[in-house]
């Protein structure tokens, strides 16, 4: 999915520069691409469902993808939140395999490895708004929505201060400043996060001609299972089927306006 806007925040050119003055430029690029390779990750896995994720933010120690999820499932969600780790891993695990196969590849793609499992890593744990944080909301929600925004802020900051506290460990030998500046962003990130945005198809599309995409679907299907057959290049049509008898069929104008409104729950028959 091309990424249609790409910020760069001021200091991840701070940061950049300082790691070219101190010879740790390539640990920087390749953390870079890591995390670009990570939100890309999220980008394609939210496609699947519907979701537009095109906006990415260049941070002082990753990226950010944006958007707006509202109405998405517990599952998929789920499924958006867990891609980014999982790809990162699978890359680590590419290039151990590759070590097996030619070992002297080891000197140039350690650096690379080491990137992709410790993004995996430190993404799962349970501090919002790395991926982790997300998921311990998800899993907390059957708890209520506040109180499962509050216990996931309590334990944020937790492991936020757990980081503070190695810091100020190895204060007495070699000070981690990476993780002082890590604990501070966290605790900042608390407070905020990127979300994801809908699909949305541009009726000027139509000048240049525009394949139509026709989906079988049990009528008695709620509005949100269809979310994910959106595409920018092509225009739904859901025939909408009760066994093997045929009900009716649904445009991708009469779709999105369900979408609008609200009705993820609603079955598609009532859009007939």
């Amino acid at each position: 999915m091309p990424v249609k806007k790409l910020r760069v925040h001021p200091l991840f050119l701070a940061v950049g520069a300082l790691s070219a003055f101190t010879g740790g430029l390539l640990s920087f690029l390749a953390a870079v691409f890591a995390a670009l390779e990570h939100e890309c990750a999220h980008a394609i896995a939210a496609r699947r469902y519907g979701y537009s994720l095109d906006r990415v933010v260049l941070m002082p120690y990753g990226a950010v993808i944006s958007g707006d999820i509202t109405g998405i499932g517990r599952r998929e969600l789920l499924s958006v939140l867990l891609a980014g780790p999982l790809c990162n891993f699978a890359t680590g695990i590419f290039f151990v395999a590759l070590w097996w196969l030619y070992p002297e590849t080891y000197p140039y793609t350690e650096l690379a490895a080491t990137v992709s499992f410790s993004l995996f890593f430190v993404n799962l744990l349970p501090a919002y708004p790395l991926d982790g944080g997300r998921i311990l909301r998800l899993l907390l929600q059957p708890i209520g929505e506040k109180r499962a925004r509050i216990a996931g802020m309590v334990c944020s900051f937790l492991v936020s201060a757990l980081i503070l506290g190695y810091f100020v460990w190895t204060c007495f030998s070699s000070p981690a400043w990476s993780a002082l500046a890590f604990s501070l962003l966290l605790a900042a990130g608390n407070l905020g996060g990127g979300s994801y945005e809908r699909v949305v198809f541009s009726p000027k599309r139509f000048l240049h001609g525009v394949e139509e995409r026709r989906i079988a679907l049990t009528a008695d299907a709620p509005v949100r299972d269809a979310i994910r057959f959106l595409r920018e290049d092509k225009y739904l049509t859901l025939l909408l089927f009760e066994g093997s008898e045929f009900v009716g069929e649904v445009n991708e104008e009469e779709f999105l306006a369900a979408l609008s409104d609200g009705k993820y729950n609603a079955p598609l028959h009532s859009l007939v």
